[in-house]
Protein backbone atom coordinates (compact mmCIF):
# COMPACT_ATOMS: atom_id res chain seq x y z
CA UNK A 1 0.00 0.00 0.00
CA UNK A 2 0.84 3.25 -0.84
CA UNK A 3 0.08 5.67 1.53
CA UNK A 4 0.65 8.94 -0.52
CA UNK A 5 -2.32 7.88 -2.67
CA UNK A 6 -4.82 7.70 0.15
CA UNK A 7 -3.32 11.23 1.64
CA UNK A 8 -3.90 12.44 -2.08
CA UNK A 9 -7.51 11.12 -1.84
CA UNK A 10 -8.06 13.01 1.54
CA UNK A 11 -6.18 15.96 0.57
CA UNK A 12 -8.15 15.96 -2.66
CA UNK A 13 -11.68 15.83 -0.60
CA UNK A 14 -10.73 18.06 2.40
CA UNK A 15 -12.60 21.25 0.61
CA UNK A 16 -16.10 19.53 -0.13
CA UNK A 17 -19.04 19.17 1.44
CA UNK A 18 -21.15 15.83 2.68
CA UNK A 19 -23.65 16.71 -0.14
CA UNK A 20 -20.54 16.97 -2.67
CA UNK A 21 -18.79 14.24 -1.41
CA UNK A 22 -22.30 12.18 -1.61
CA UNK A 23 -23.08 13.82 -5.34
CA UNK A 24 -23.07 11.25 -8.67
CA UNK A 25 -22.10 13.78 -11.06
CA UNK A 26 -24.06 13.25 -14.47
CA UNK A 27 -21.91 10.90 -16.43
CA UNK A 28 -20.83 8.77 -13.91
CA UNK A 29 -22.00 6.14 -11.80
CA UNK A 30 -19.88 6.62 -8.33
CA UNK A 31 -19.25 9.29 -5.83
CA UNK A 32 -15.79 10.62 -3.47
CA UNK A 33 -17.30 8.89 -1.08
CA UNK A 34 -17.86 5.20 -2.46
CA UNK A 35 -14.03 5.40 -4.56
CA UNK A 36 -12.27 6.07 -0.66
CA UNK A 37 -13.60 3.65 0.46
CA UNK A 38 -13.99 1.19 -2.32
CA UNK A 39 -10.06 1.45 -2.20
CA UNK A 40 -10.08 0.32 1.53
CA UNK A 41 -12.68 -2.32 0.95
CA UNK A 42 -10.55 -3.83 -1.92
CA UNK A 43 -7.08 -3.55 -0.11
CA UNK A 44 -8.63 -6.24 2.08
CA UNK A 45 -10.44 -8.08 -0.58
CA UNK A 46 -7.05 -8.41 -2.16
CA UNK A 47 -4.28 -8.71 0.20
CA UNK A 48 -5.95 -10.26 2.84
CA UNK A 49 -8.78 -12.80 2.15
CA UNK A 50 -7.28 -14.20 -1.09
CA UNK A 51 -4.14 -14.46 1.11
CA UNK A 52 -6.16 -16.38 3.70
CA UNK A 53 -5.97 -14.08 6.38
CA UNK A 54 -8.98 -12.25 8.31
CA UNK A 55 -9.73 -8.89 6.59
CA UNK A 56 -10.02 -5.76 9.15
CA UNK A 57 -13.36 -4.59 7.36
CA UNK A 58 -17.03 -5.20 8.11
CA UNK A 59 -18.94 -7.31 6.07
CA UNK A 60 -21.23 -4.40 5.32
CA UNK A 61 -18.80 -2.50 4.05
CA UNK A 62 -17.14 -4.69 2.01
CA UNK A 63 -21.28 -5.51 0.23
CA UNK A 64 -21.44 -1.87 0.28
CA UNK A 65 -18.16 -0.95 -1.41
CA UNK A 66 -17.26 -4.28 -3.43
CA UNK A 67 -16.52 -4.34 -7.23
CA UNK A 68 -19.46 -4.40 -8.58
CA UNK A 69 -21.33 -2.14 -5.98
CA UNK A 70 -22.72 1.36 -6.89
CA UNK A 71 -23.44 4.15 -4.15
CA UNK A 72 -26.84 3.42 -2.88
CA UNK A 73 -27.94 5.72 0.11
CA UNK A 74 -26.42 9.02 1.42
CA UNK A 75 -23.09 8.87 4.06
CA UNK A 76 -23.28 11.47 6.41
CA UNK A 77 -20.11 13.25 7.75
CA UNK A 78 -19.74 10.53 11.21
CA UNK A 79 -19.67 7.94 8.50
CA UNK A 80 -17.07 10.05 6.58
CA UNK A 81 -14.70 10.08 9.30
CA UNK A 82 -15.26 6.29 10.28
CA UNK A 83 -13.79 5.66 6.87
CA UNK A 84 -11.09 7.82 7.16
CA UNK A 85 -10.08 6.26 10.41
CA UNK A 86 -10.51 3.00 8.89
CA UNK A 87 -8.10 4.33 6.08
CA UNK A 88 -5.10 4.63 8.60
CA UNK A 89 -5.97 2.43 10.39
CA UNK A 90 -5.99 -0.11 7.56
CA UNK A 91 -2.50 1.11 5.98
CA UNK A 92 -0.78 0.66 9.54
CA UNK A 93 -1.88 -2.61 10.29
CA UNK A 94 -0.84 -3.62 6.67
CA UNK A 95 2.46 -2.42 7.44
CA UNK A 96 2.81 -4.08 11.04
CA UNK A 97 1.41 -7.45 9.32
CA UNK A 98 3.84 -6.73 6.43
CA UNK A 99 6.91 -6.28 8.41
CA UNK A 100 5.73 -9.26 10.55
CA UNK A 101 5.74 -11.59 7.55
CA UNK A 102 2.36 -12.73 7.57
CA UNK A 103 1.86 -12.64 3.40
CA UNK A 104 3.36 -16.20 2.37
CA UNK A 105 0.07 -17.84 1.21
CA UNK A 106 -2.15 -16.32 -1.99
CA UNK A 107 -4.80 -17.82 -3.83
CA UNK A 108 -4.80 -17.09 -7.14
CA UNK A 109 -6.98 -14.42 -8.58
CA UNK A 110 -7.58 -13.35 -12.16
CA UNK A 111 -8.53 -9.39 -11.94
CA UNK A 112 -11.36 -8.00 -14.51
CA UNK A 113 -8.00 -5.55 -15.14
CA UNK A 114 -6.66 -8.63 -16.93
CA UNK A 115 -4.34 -9.20 -14.63
CA UNK A 116 -3.62 -12.39 -12.73
CA UNK A 117 -2.17 -12.45 -9.05
CA UNK A 118 -0.30 -15.22 -8.10
CA UNK A 119 1.84 -14.36 -4.82
CA UNK A 120 1.57 -11.97 -2.20
CA UNK A 121 3.57 -9.35 -3.72
CA UNK A 122 1.65 -9.33 -7.30
CA UNK A 123 -1.43 -8.44 -5.09
CA UNK A 124 0.46 -5.76 -3.03
CA UNK A 125 1.77 -4.01 -6.70
CA UNK A 126 -1.98 -4.64 -8.25
CA UNK A 127 -3.43 -2.70 -5.13
CA UNK A 128 -1.27 0.04 -5.39
CA UNK A 129 -2.19 0.39 -9.61
CA UNK A 130 -5.83 0.26 -8.53
CA UNK A 131 -5.77 3.08 -5.46
CA UNK A 132 -3.74 5.06 -8.33
CA UNK A 133 -6.57 4.45 -11.00
CA UNK A 134 -9.43 5.52 -8.06
CA UNK A 135 -7.58 9.03 -7.19
CA UNK A 136 -7.49 9.49 -10.98
CA UNK A 137 -11.48 8.61 -10.99
CA UNK A 138 -11.72 11.29 -8.05
CA UNK A 139 -9.83 14.06 -9.47
CA UNK A 140 -12.03 13.39 -12.28
CA UNK A 141 -15.46 13.94 -10.63
CA UNK A 142 -13.79 16.66 -8.48
CA UNK A 143 -13.54 18.42 -11.78
CA UNK A 144 -17.28 18.51 -12.01
CA UNK A 145 -18.40 18.76 -8.70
Amino acid sequence: MNAATRANMLQLMSDLTIEQLNEIPKGFNNNMIWNFAHVIITQQLLVYKMGGLPMHVSDEKVELFRKGSKPERFFDAAYFEELKVLSDSTYQQFKTDEKAGLFKEYNTYATSYGVTLNIPEDAIGFNNMHESMHLGYMIALKNVL
